[in-house]
């Protein structure tokens, strides 16, 4: 799956919900990188926003079909305007959502369009997250460390799958609260390195998960 989405806070969301259903998510966040990589990548879909730096997803929407590439679209945009609703469908785009927008709602209507795709592309890519000797699963939600099963809590799983998914980038107790806890969660950034403590326990020594003081954590490749 292809996000296109120049807005880091919505693109992790979107990515966060998508990986819990199993799929394999790339981020772009802007349109020529957005093109250049469903061009090179093959998606079984696209998110694509419809404002973005440089190419707008109008633009990169008008380009694929153009090549004949007719990837299923869903397109979102923070404009509630019935002339950009009905232009995006005319170019081809399979659904339209408007921002703020439920992430349930967006992988509902993902899965929809991909059933009218057809059934090769609904089903969901597998995808393996590994840094060192921890593998994790997102189709079974199982972790291995050095080929020893790890039970995880759903919440750890989501945290760990969170910084895995990233490795090396740095991610502020604040960032991993609103993206694996949600925006709306009531703990502070205590309850972080609370979690962060008990997955690093269950790892044991290949944990690959770093403090970097002052900042956050990051996962080691």
């Amino acid at each position: 799956m292809l996000v296109v989405e120049d807005e880091p806070h919505i693109s992790d969301l979107i990515r966060l919900y998508l990986t819990r259903e199993g799929f394999g998510v790339e981020v772009r966040q802007n349109g020529a990188a957005g093109l250049a990589a469903a061009r090179e990548l093959a998606p079984v879909a696209l998110v694509l926003d419809v404002r973005l730096p440089g190419l707008d997803g109008r633009d990169v929407l008008r380009a694929l079909r153009a090549e004949e590439n007719w990837t299923p679209v869903l397109f979102v945009t923070a404009r509630d305007d019935e002339v950009d609703r009905i232009l995006g469908l005319e170019l081809g785009a399979d659904d339209y959502l408007v921002k703020p927008f439920s992430p349930r709602e967006l992988v509902a209507r993902l899965r929809a369009v991909l059933r009218r795709a057809g059934p090769e592309q609904a089903r969901p890519v597998t995808r393996t997250l590994r840094a060192g000797a921890v593998q994790l699963d997102l189709d079974r939600r199982q972790v291995a460390a050095a080929g020893v099963p790890v039970e995880l809590t759903a919440t750890e799983f989501d945290l760990l799958a969170a910084l895995l998914a990233r490795p090396g980038l740095v991610y502020t107790r604040e960032r991993l609260l609103s993206q694996v806890w949600g925006y709306q969660a009531a703990a502070g950034t205590r309850t972080v390195d609370v979690h962060v403590a008990q997955v690093r326990a269950k790892l044991g020594d290949v944990s690959p998960i770093r403090t970097v003081r002052g900042v956050g954590y990051t996962a080691d490749a």
